[in-house]
């Protein structure tokens, strides 16, 4: 998800509680938002020191 264009997040969360989209822009963009994906990506970038895309 780093290093991609543009990310389609598909939420909340799977199964019946799935479904929607709940964000659509760039990773950097995906990192201000409050998704889930976007915590996981989050935590990420943090524990490989990523500060900037």
């Amino acid at each position: 998800m780093k290093l991609a264009d543009y990310i389609i997040d598909v939420g909340p969360d799977g199964g019946s509680k799935g479904g929607e989209i709940v964000f659509t822009g760039t990773p950097k963009e995906l990192l201000k938002s409050n998704t889930i994906t976007a915590k996981y990506l989050q935590k990420e970038c943090k524990e490989m020191n990523i500060k900037n895309f």
